[in-house]
């Protein structure tokens, strides 16, 4: 089994669509006002967007995209107009991460985990 993709609220994709493609998702499927579909730079996985009329309560979405140049990527994007919540910080977790929030205020968190996002040292065994 693999990812394929995931799926977050919108209440308006015309604001939505361009944060994403300012952090640098291309986006391959546009059928406003209703879904946007974008692949990542790296990788197999693919992020959509769906319009819906009320946005989950609470805490929200968390959404991670893993940067292996999380540092001079979060710098780019500081230029770009990009606000960040949390600049890069190392985390108990051994992930370095840098926060901030869509338009929906969907939370989107740079990482880098390197070997320890799949494998820290607390991983449970087989």
């Amino acid at each position: 089994m693999n990812l394929n993709q995931v799926t977050i609220p919108s209440l308006d994709l015309s604001q939505s669509v361009p944060f994403y493609q300012k952090l640098g998702l291309r986006l391959i499927v546009d059928a406003p006002p209703h879904y946007a579909r974008f692949e990542c730079p790296e990788g197999d996985a693919t992020f959509s967007i769906h319009q819906v009329e009320k946005l989950p309560e609470g805490d929200g979405i968390y959404v991670y995209f893993e940067c292996e140049d999380l540092d001079e990527r979060v710098a780019q994007l500081r230029k770009k107009g990009i606000k960040f919540d949390e600049l890069p910080v190392d985390q108990r977790w051994l992930w370095r991460e840098a926060r901030l929030k869509d338009p929906d205020n969907n939370q989107v968190i740079l990482f880098y985990g390197g070997t320890n996002r799949k494998n820290p040292p607390w991983r449970v065994g087989e």
